[in-house]
């Protein structure tokens, strides 16, 4: 150390201040301005990317938020179409019943009746048989009972006795 005392030269250290001076003045204006500048322009670009991402962020909430609404509408359309569906097919079902159970009526009713004018038509033929018969009977026994006129009276009278005056 004293042989740094014993060097020391007031101009030299002088003339190296001066030279510090200078080449701080030089670094100030020429490479320090610049280094401060590109350093804002990178702390502004960081700001502007960050600030960038944000708003990124945000609209991806915006478009998840919006895509989830989208996907519950699409849902429930598809659940009240599902619905409308199981409605429709629920009424076809029971119209469907409806008209064949009016058609089997029908069709009962139609049978229904149609025996009933068989049954009418048969009881008539019927009727008209056993009348052509009685009368056939009838015929064959008045011929044979008037025939001979001792039966004829004795009939006769056999009626008579039947029957009441009132």
């Amino acid at each position: 150390m004293e042989t740094l005392l014993n060097d020391f030269s007031v101009g030299l250290f002088a003339m190296q201040a001066i030279v510090l001076l200078i080449v701080i003045l030089l670094m100030r204006k020429f490479a320090w301005k610049p280094i401060l500048d590109a350093l804002q322009d990178r702390e502004d670009g960081i700001q502007e990317a960050l600030e960038s991402a944000d708003k990124a962020k945000l609209e991806m909430q915006n478009l998840k938020a919006s895509n989830e609404k989208l996907l519950q509408d699409a849902r429930m359309e598809r659940d009240a179409m599902l619905k409308e569906a199981r409605d429709m097919k629920a009424e076809m079902i029971s119209t469907a019943k409806t008209e064949a159970q009016q058609q089997a009526d029908a069709m009962i009713s139609q049978a229904q009746e149609a025996i009933e004018l068989e049954k009418k038509a048969a009881i008539a033929e019927l009727k008209a048989q056993m009348a052509a018969l009685s009368i056939n009977i009838a015929e064959k026994v008045v011929r044979e009972e008037l025939s001979n006129k001792d039966k004829q009276m004795k009939l006769v009278e056999s009626m008579l006795s039947e029957t009441t005056l009132n």
